[in-house]
């Protein structure tokens, strides 16, 4: 048997066990897993017979927990697909949130238009919660949204992340990069 531990935002436990329970029972009969929620502790125990079971069911929860809606968090069933978890407090300089909220405003964009574009670009989903910029997607529509935000993080211009994101997306790939400076 196989058991796993991770700690869950209060805010977000509702959202993992959903109406009725049933998003947490979903995700048990998909990943043949027993969820056990501590709404004391803050914390849920996975347990499993197999570790892949067990860490997709993590993984769901993960990303359910970082502001992913549970259907989106579903897509993690697909092997090609896999969540990324970027904490801007690592790339910021300056570690004020007021610094954070202008950096995330960046990512986002005016009404939405550059999170949008960097997920249709890259095939990506992309939840913005707190610090926490989490991506879910193939490892190379990681990649690509992943630079591009820390592009934003760096302060480049929108302009320099678009031809970035489009000219990798129309050379197939990961062998584009912005031109540095």
């Amino acid at each position: 048997m196989v058991e796993w531990r991770l700690p869950i935002n209060p805010e977000r436990i509702g959202v993992v066990i959903g109406k009725a329970g049933e998003v947490k029972q979903r995700i048990e009969a998909l990943t043949h897993t027993e969820i056990e929620v501590d709404t004391k502790q803050g914390v849920i125990k996975i347990r499993g017979e197999s570790l892949d079971g067990v860490m997709t069911a993590s993984n769901i929860i993960k990303a359910i927990n970082l502001g992913f809606s549970p259907e989106k968090a579903f897509l993690l069933l697909d092997r090609d697909l896999t969540l990324h978890v970027i904490d801007l407090y690592i790339y910021l300089k300056k570690k004020s949130e007021n610094h954070l909220r202008r950096v995330m405003g960046r990512i986002i964009g005016e009404k939405g238009k550059t999170k949008r574009i960097i997920e249709e670009t890259t095939n990506t989903h992309i939840s913005i919660y707190r610090n926490y910029i989490a991506i879910i997607g193939s490892f190379e529509g990681i990649y690509v949204a992943d630079e591009a935000i820390k592009l934003l993080v760096k302060g480049k211009p929108h302009k320099v992340v678009y031809e970035y994101l489009y000219n990798t997306r129309s050379h197939g790939g990961l062998y584009w990069a912005p031109k540095r400076g």
